[in-house]
């Protein structure tokens, strides 16, 4: 057996073509979505993502605005800026990129973005929503996981789910998720004992660890879906996953690559969360 590779980037092609027919039939009744982006600092991965997402904005339809501001904004200032985003009409969803300077509170400047602009599906108001299944903003890569595994009509329900990672911006919300698709879902994390046997119990496994291929073979049930979140950079500088992807696809059905993989839909989930937003705030 060898793995059938799930491509994010092929997959996020596909929902940006819709996503410019969506915007061009909101511009046609005289909306136009808007997401801002604020950036602190000139941290180089930061620097790269964000203009990943102006490319995306610009190749969608959606206007953008940056807002670079310096390592020595204080946490005052950037709450000050939120708050003027907040109010902005042009304006349908804000972006904070994380990681912050170590003197800005991130869980403030969240808390200070208004839930109908939380496109990064951050806000603990939107996680609560999230969390009992009514109407949210999603978190962005939870989704496209969820997203990149309906794509190859993969049945979730009464599927065992494990996932490996217990962030807040994806272990926790992705299970939740999967929870919410009517999966058995299980947990793993630093203190977790038997993590193997565990995860090879996974009818889908999703590995959020930002350990540089953690997960081997050993880790993989026959036929199992594995979807890897991690970036990491190895000792030559190239872009790898948490998986051992070589390995893993000798066991796996389905595997996501790094990069190719989560990655391109995470943006993608960004964009369609704008697009939602800008409708709900005008009907």
């Amino acid at each position: 057996m060898t793995a059938e590779i799930i491509s994010g980037k092929e997959l996020s092609a596909q929902k940006r073509e819709e996503m410019k027919y969506r915007t061009q039939e909101l511009k046609e009744q005289g909306i136009i979505p808007g997401l801002a982006v604020i950036l602190v600092g000139e941290d180089p991965a930061s620097q790269s993502y964000v203009r990943g997402k102006q490319r995306a904005c610009e190749e969608t339809g959606i206007h953008s605005e940056l807002y670079e501001l310096p390592e020595s904004t204080t946490e005052e200032e950037l709450l000050g800026r939120i708050r003027e985003l907040n109010d902005a009409q042009h304006i349908d969803g804000i972006l904070v990129q994380l990681p912050l300077p170590s003197h800005i509170s991130e869980d403030a400047v969240i808390d200070a973005i208004v839930p109908e602009k939380d496109v990064d599906g951050f806000h603990p108001v939107n996680i609560g929503r999230m969390m009992i299944g009514r109407e949210a903003f999603l978190p962005c890569t939870p989704a496209g996981i969820v997203e990149m595994v309906k794509s190859r009509e993969i049945s979730i329900e009464g599927r065992h789910v494990v996932v490996i990672g217990r962030s807040n911006i994806v272990g926790k919300p992705a299970g939740q998720l999967f929870l919410n698709e009517n999966a058995t879902v299980t947990y793993c994390h630093s203190r977790t004992e038997n993590m193997k046997e565990i995860a090879a119990q996974a009818d889908i496994l999703v590995v959020a660890v930002g350990k540089e291929e953690f997960v081997g073979r050993e880790y993989i049930k026959p036929g199992a879906v594995v979807i890897d979140v991690g970036v990491n950079r190895n000792s030559e500088g190239n872009l790898t996953g948490d998986v051992k992807f070589e390995e893993v696809k000798e066991v796996a059905s389905y595997l996501t690559p790094v990069p190719g993989g989560v990655g391109p839909m995470t943006i993608t989930m960004l964009l369609n969360n704008t697009i939602e937003s800008a409708q709900k705030r005008r009907r």
